[in-house]
Protein backbone atom coordinates (compact mmCIF):
# COMPACT_ATOMS: atom_id res chain seq x y z
CA UNK A 1 0.00 0.00 0.00
CA UNK A 2 2.83 2.67 1.15
CA UNK A 3 4.41 1.79 -2.19
CA UNK A 4 1.28 2.09 -4.37
CA UNK A 5 1.09 5.83 -2.68
CA UNK A 6 4.72 6.35 -3.03
CA UNK A 7 4.23 5.90 -6.99
CA UNK A 8 1.27 7.91 -7.14
CA UNK A 9 2.84 10.30 -5.94
CA UNK A 10 5.70 10.41 -8.20
CA UNK A 11 3.31 10.25 -11.26
CA UNK A 12 2.02 13.74 -9.77
CA UNK A 13 5.07 14.90 -9.47
CA UNK A 14 5.33 14.71 -13.12
CA UNK A 15 1.95 15.84 -13.52
CA UNK A 16 2.54 18.74 -11.69
CA UNK A 17 5.58 19.75 -13.89
CA UNK A 18 3.54 19.82 -16.87
CA UNK A 19 0.82 22.01 -15.44
CA UNK A 20 3.20 24.55 -14.12
CA UNK A 21 4.87 25.24 -17.46
CA UNK A 22 0.79 24.81 -18.66
CA UNK A 23 -1.20 25.75 -16.55
CA UNK A 24 -3.63 26.91 -18.70
CA UNK A 25 -4.28 22.68 -19.28
CA UNK A 26 -5.92 22.77 -16.22
CA UNK A 27 -9.31 23.96 -17.60
CA UNK A 28 -8.70 21.01 -20.39
CA UNK A 29 -8.24 18.37 -17.13
CA UNK A 30 -12.23 19.34 -16.77
CA UNK A 31 -12.63 17.44 -19.79
CA UNK A 32 -10.23 14.56 -19.68
CA UNK A 33 -10.77 12.78 -16.34
CA UNK A 34 -7.18 11.73 -15.62
CA UNK A 35 -8.78 8.66 -13.92
CA UNK A 36 -10.51 7.76 -16.64
CA UNK A 37 -8.01 8.55 -19.47
CA UNK A 38 -4.42 8.63 -17.08
CA UNK A 39 -2.47 7.54 -20.62
CA UNK A 40 -3.51 10.79 -22.23
CA UNK A 41 -2.24 12.77 -19.11
CA UNK A 42 1.19 10.87 -18.91
CA UNK A 43 1.67 11.50 -22.43
CA UNK A 44 1.36 15.41 -22.37
CA UNK A 45 3.69 14.65 -19.37
CA UNK A 46 6.11 12.82 -21.09
CA UNK A 47 6.27 15.59 -23.67
CA UNK A 48 7.16 18.16 -21.13
CA UNK A 49 10.08 15.82 -19.98
CA UNK A 50 11.87 15.26 -23.20
CA UNK A 51 11.33 18.68 -23.88
CA UNK A 52 13.11 19.44 -20.49
CA UNK A 53 15.41 17.64 -21.20
CA UNK A 54 16.33 19.11 -25.18
CA UNK A 55 15.79 22.59 -24.48
CA UNK A 56 16.31 22.95 -20.50
CA UNK A 57 19.54 21.45 -19.80
CA UNK A 58 23.05 23.89 -20.76
CA UNK A 59 25.21 21.17 -20.17
CA UNK A 60 24.70 19.33 -23.54
CA UNK A 61 26.53 15.85 -22.10
CA UNK A 62 23.56 15.79 -19.30
CA UNK A 63 21.19 16.57 -21.88
CA UNK A 64 22.97 13.65 -23.90
CA UNK A 65 22.84 11.33 -21.44
CA UNK A 66 19.30 12.19 -19.98
CA UNK A 67 17.99 11.15 -23.64
CA UNK A 68 19.96 8.16 -23.67
CA UNK A 69 18.39 7.20 -20.56
CA UNK A 70 14.80 7.86 -22.06
CA UNK A 71 15.99 5.99 -25.76
CA UNK A 72 16.79 2.93 -23.25
CA UNK A 73 13.40 3.38 -21.23
CA UNK A 74 11.30 3.57 -24.93
CA UNK A 75 12.93 0.90 -27.01
CA UNK A 76 12.42 -1.92 -23.93
CA UNK A 77 9.07 -0.44 -21.93
CA UNK A 78 7.02 -2.51 -24.52
CA UNK A 79 8.44 -5.75 -23.52
CA UNK A 80 9.50 -4.83 -19.90
CA UNK A 81 6.67 -2.18 -18.68
CA UNK A 82 8.99 0.47 -17.99
CA UNK A 83 10.58 1.54 -15.46
CA UNK A 84 9.38 5.57 -15.21
CA UNK A 85 5.98 6.10 -13.62
CA UNK A 86 5.01 8.12 -16.68
CA UNK A 87 6.13 4.99 -18.80
CA UNK A 88 4.76 2.23 -16.55
CA UNK A 89 1.24 4.67 -16.67
CA UNK A 90 1.63 4.62 -20.61
CA UNK A 91 2.03 0.89 -21.66
CA UNK A 92 -0.79 -0.50 -18.78
CA UNK A 93 -2.95 0.66 -21.98
CA UNK A 94 -2.95 -1.07 -24.53
CA UNK A 95 -2.64 2.24 -26.89
CA UNK A 96 0.74 2.17 -26.45
CA UNK A 97 1.53 -1.92 -28.18
CA UNK A 98 -0.36 -0.11 -30.95
CA UNK A 99 1.86 2.32 -31.91
CA UNK A 100 5.10 0.68 -33.72
CA UNK A 101 8.57 1.36 -31.41
CA UNK A 102 10.16 3.60 -33.87
CA UNK A 103 7.39 6.58 -33.23
CA UNK A 104 7.99 6.20 -29.42
CA UNK A 105 11.65 6.76 -30.10
CA UNK A 106 11.43 9.23 -32.98
CA UNK A 107 11.06 12.22 -30.69
CA UNK A 108 13.95 11.16 -28.28
CA UNK A 109 16.01 10.96 -31.61
CA UNK A 110 15.23 14.13 -32.93
CA UNK A 111 16.45 15.59 -29.50
CA UNK A 112 19.60 14.07 -29.80
CA UNK A 113 19.97 15.68 -33.09
CA UNK A 114 19.20 19.46 -32.62
CA UNK A 115 21.59 19.66 -29.49
CA UNK A 116 23.63 20.29 -31.54
CA UNK A 117 22.02 22.98 -33.42
CA UNK A 118 22.45 26.62 -33.48
CA UNK A 119 20.87 30.13 -34.38
CA UNK A 120 19.05 29.55 -37.53
CA UNK A 121 19.39 31.81 -40.65
CA UNK A 122 15.77 32.60 -40.71
CA UNK A 123 12.31 32.85 -39.90
CA UNK A 124 11.42 29.86 -42.21
CA UNK A 125 14.42 27.94 -40.78
CA UNK A 126 14.02 28.03 -37.66
CA UNK A 127 10.46 26.55 -38.17
CA UNK A 128 11.48 23.90 -40.03
CA UNK A 129 14.59 22.68 -37.52
CA UNK A 130 12.19 23.10 -35.06
CA UNK A 131 9.97 20.12 -37.37
CA UNK A 132 11.97 16.55 -36.64
CA UNK A 133 11.39 17.05 -33.01
CA UNK A 134 7.93 18.66 -32.34
CA UNK A 135 6.71 16.89 -35.46
CA UNK A 136 7.72 13.66 -33.78
CA UNK A 137 6.52 15.06 -30.55
CA UNK A 138 2.61 15.68 -32.74
CA UNK A 139 2.46 12.39 -34.62
CA UNK A 140 2.87 10.29 -30.98
CA UNK A 141 0.58 12.21 -29.57
CA UNK A 142 -1.90 12.04 -32.81
CA UNK A 143 -1.57 8.84 -32.83
CA UNK A 144 -2.42 7.78 -29.14
CA UNK A 145 -5.34 10.39 -29.44
CA UNK A 146 -6.82 9.28 -32.56
CA UNK A 147 -5.00 6.45 -33.97
CA UNK A 148 -1.70 5.61 -35.90
CA UNK A 149 -3.33 6.57 -39.40
CA UNK A 150 -4.65 10.08 -38.06
CA UNK A 151 -2.71 12.84 -39.79
CA UNK A 152 -0.43 14.97 -37.28
CA UNK A 153 0.09 17.68 -39.78
CA UNK A 154 -1.25 20.30 -38.32
CA UNK A 155 -0.58 19.58 -34.72
CA UNK A 156 2.97 19.45 -36.01
CA UNK A 157 2.61 22.98 -37.32
CA UNK A 158 1.12 24.27 -33.89
CA UNK A 159 3.46 22.64 -31.88
CA UNK A 160 6.49 24.12 -33.76
CA UNK A 161 4.86 27.47 -33.38
CA UNK A 162 4.28 26.91 -29.53
CA UNK A 163 7.84 26.39 -29.38
CA UNK A 164 9.04 29.58 -31.01
CA UNK A 165 6.92 31.49 -28.97
CA UNK A 166 8.35 29.79 -25.76
CA UNK A 167 11.74 30.86 -26.44
CA UNK A 168 11.23 33.95 -27.69
CA UNK A 169 9.59 34.73 -23.89
CA UNK A 170 13.07 32.99 -22.50
CA UNK A 171 14.92 35.63 -24.97
CA UNK A 172 16.93 37.38 -22.32
CA UNK A 173 17.28 34.07 -20.24
CA UNK A 174 19.08 32.02 -23.38
CA UNK A 175 21.08 35.28 -24.97
CA UNK A 176 24.53 33.55 -23.76
CA UNK A 177 22.79 29.99 -25.54
CA UNK A 178 24.55 28.32 -28.98
CA UNK A 179 20.51 29.03 -30.30
CA UNK A 180 18.74 32.36 -30.16
CA UNK A 181 15.32 32.75 -29.93
CA UNK A 182 15.66 35.48 -32.75
CA UNK A 183 16.96 34.43 -36.62
CA UNK A 184 20.23 36.33 -37.57
CA UNK A 185 18.44 37.72 -40.12
CA UNK A 186 16.61 39.61 -37.60
CA UNK A 187 19.52 40.21 -35.63
CA UNK A 188 21.26 41.54 -38.40
CA UNK A 189 18.00 43.91 -39.95
CA UNK A 190 17.78 45.38 -36.79
CA UNK A 191 21.16 45.84 -35.86
CA UNK A 192 21.40 43.66 -32.58
CA UNK A 193 24.09 41.95 -30.99
CA UNK A 194 23.75 38.92 -28.50
CA UNK A 195 24.41 41.68 -25.56
CA UNK A 196 22.11 44.18 -26.92
CA UNK A 197 19.24 40.95 -26.67
CA UNK A 198 19.39 41.37 -22.33
CA UNK A 199 18.53 45.13 -22.51
CA UNK A 200 15.34 46.73 -23.49
CA UNK A 201 15.61 48.98 -26.60
CA UNK A 202 13.63 49.80 -29.71
CA UNK A 203 15.55 48.26 -31.81
CA UNK A 204 14.90 44.73 -29.68
CA UNK A 205 11.08 45.98 -29.52
CA UNK A 206 10.97 45.73 -33.20
CA UNK A 207 12.74 42.81 -34.10
CA UNK A 208 10.34 40.71 -31.22
CA UNK A 209 7.53 42.64 -32.99
CA UNK A 210 8.20 41.30 -36.14
CA UNK A 211 8.91 37.54 -34.90
CA UNK A 212 5.68 37.86 -33.33
CA UNK A 213 4.14 39.21 -36.91
CA UNK A 214 5.20 36.06 -38.70
CA UNK A 215 4.29 33.51 -35.60
CA UNK A 216 0.78 35.00 -35.76
CA UNK A 217 0.93 34.60 -39.88
CA UNK A 218 1.92 31.43 -39.65
CA UNK A 219 -0.99 30.69 -36.65
CA UNK A 220 -3.20 31.76 -38.95
CA UNK A 221 -2.40 29.69 -41.82
CA UNK A 222 -2.38 26.36 -39.18
CA UNK A 223 -6.31 26.55 -39.74
CA UNK A 224 -5.67 25.75 -43.23
CA UNK A 225 -3.32 22.44 -42.35
CA UNK A 226 -5.22 18.80 -42.12
CA UNK A 227 -5.59 16.47 -39.28
CA UNK A 228 -6.61 16.29 -35.71
CA UNK A 229 -5.76 18.10 -32.43
CA UNK A 230 -5.97 16.96 -28.89
CA UNK A 231 -7.89 18.56 -26.59
CA UNK A 232 -3.90 19.68 -25.00
CA UNK A 233 -2.71 20.89 -28.20
CA UNK A 234 -5.90 22.54 -29.13
CA UNK A 235 -5.93 24.72 -25.35
CA UNK A 236 -1.96 25.04 -25.92
CA UNK A 237 -2.51 26.42 -29.34
CA UNK A 238 -4.94 29.08 -28.55
CA UNK A 239 -3.28 30.10 -25.38
CA UNK A 240 -0.02 30.53 -27.47
CA UNK A 241 -1.81 32.34 -30.57
CA UNK A 242 -3.64 34.61 -27.98
CA UNK A 243 -0.37 35.38 -25.84
CA UNK A 244 1.10 36.66 -29.59
CA UNK A 245 -1.27 38.78 -30.14
CA UNK A 246 -1.31 40.35 -26.69
CA UNK A 247 2.28 40.86 -26.85
CA UNK A 248 2.22 41.79 -30.35
CA UNK A 249 0.18 44.87 -29.43
CA UNK A 250 1.87 45.96 -26.67
CA UNK A 251 4.78 48.68 -26.30
CA UNK A 252 7.33 46.10 -24.46
CA UNK A 253 6.19 42.76 -26.21
CA UNK A 254 8.87 41.14 -23.84
CA UNK A 255 7.31 41.80 -20.92
CA UNK A 256 3.54 41.18 -22.17
CA UNK A 257 5.07 38.01 -23.15
CA UNK A 258 6.65 37.39 -19.45
CA UNK A 259 3.68 38.72 -17.76
CA UNK A 260 0.79 37.88 -20.11
CA UNK A 261 0.42 34.29 -18.87
CA UNK A 262 -1.40 32.30 -17.25
CA UNK A 263 -4.54 33.70 -19.27
CA UNK A 264 -7.23 31.75 -18.95
CA UNK A 265 -11.83 32.16 -18.85
CA UNK A 266 -14.71 31.30 -20.06
CA UNK A 267 -13.01 31.48 -23.90
CA UNK A 268 -10.53 28.84 -22.75
CA UNK A 269 -13.19 26.67 -21.41
CA UNK A 270 -15.05 26.88 -24.26
CA UNK A 271 -12.34 25.80 -26.58
CA UNK A 272 -11.50 22.90 -24.49
CA UNK A 273 -15.06 21.62 -24.49
CA UNK A 274 -15.24 22.24 -28.15
CA UNK A 275 -11.49 19.82 -28.85
CA UNK A 276 -12.98 17.38 -26.36
CA UNK A 277 -16.55 17.03 -28.11
CA UNK A 278 -14.04 16.53 -31.52
CA UNK A 279 -12.15 14.22 -30.10
CA UNK A 280 -14.87 11.70 -28.91
CA UNK A 281 -16.75 12.46 -31.78
CA UNK A 282 -13.57 10.95 -33.95
CA UNK A 283 -13.02 8.51 -31.35
CA UNK A 284 -16.35 7.13 -31.53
Amino acid sequence: MIELVEQSAKLQSFIDKWLAVQPQQRVALVFVDGQQYPGHVALAALEQELLAAAYGIREPQVAVAKLNWWAEELSGAAASGGRHPLTQVLFDDERAHAIAGERWLAPVLAAMTQLERGTAADFATQLSAAAPLHGALASLETAWWFGPDASFDRAAHVAGLNHLLYALLRLELDAERDRLALPMARLARHGLSRAQLRTASDARQQAIKAQLDDLLASWRDSAQVTGPLSVFRALESRHGMQLAQYAARAPDSLVALQSGQPRTGLGATVQAWRAARAWRRQAA
